[in-house]
């Protein structure tokens, strides 16, 4: 009897680790390669050629002639160990989850009043990785870039505007800022020495 029941059960286990295991993720690859190959692939960003990032992970940009991204809490902008805090806005405890640097910075980088830093420069999102920052973040920094790059903060709000994402099907989500693509828009619009003009 135990013979009649073992033998159904491995034949099970096995027809479903192929299924599970082998055909549907190959189809599942095999569809996104077809229909979506650059997000499939990481929604990687090359310039001439060489990637530089991914538009889906934030990277620490410490240098002040760039927007800077949000904290990374722990995980230091490594995919391999991402993380966050677990704290929403109405938990009492999020003031405890600020970054006490991140605050220090904007104050002493961008002129910004203690208690009215945008909050994305100074938490961490929930996966430590968001590439994103919002439009007042990128604002509070405005003045920083135009001065290093020599540009008008006018021309650096078009590149910020420029870069502004709506919300997604006009209702989810914040509107937002990747700032990976926004560091390589001033590279190529406001390059550093250079005057640029108000446009």
């Amino acid at each position: 009897m135990l013979k009649n029941q073992l033998r159904p059960a491995i034949l099970i286990t096995l027809v479903l680790t192929v299924i599970t295991g082998v055909l549907y993720p190959a189809a599942v690859t095999g569809i996104a390669q077809v229909l979506f190959p650059r997000q499939a692939n990481g929604s990687l960003v090359a310039v001439n050629g060489t990637v530089v990032g991914s538009e889906l992970i934030a990277q620490q940009f410490a240098a002040p002639q760039y927007f800077h991204s949000r904290p990374s809490f722990g995980a230091g902008y490594s995919g391999a160990a991402s993380g966050g805090t677990n704290k929403g806005p109405t938990d009492l405890k999020l003031a405890d989850t600020l970054i006490e640097q991140a605050v220090d910075s904007a104050i002493k980088l961008d002129g910004a009043v203690k208690g009215k830093v945008p909050s994305d420069l100074v938490t961490s999102s929930g996966s430590g990785l968001d590439p994103h920052i919002s439009p007042a973040s990128a604002e509070l920094q405005v003045a920083r870039i135009a001065r290093v790059r020599g540009a008008t903060p006018e021309a650096v709000r078009d590149l910020v505007a420029a870069a502004t994402q709506c919300r997604m099907f006009g209702f989810l989500g914040d509107p937002r800022v990747n700032v990976l693509k926004l560091n390589l828009a001033l590279d190529s619009a406001l390059p550093l020495g250079r005057r640029a003009e108000n446009r």
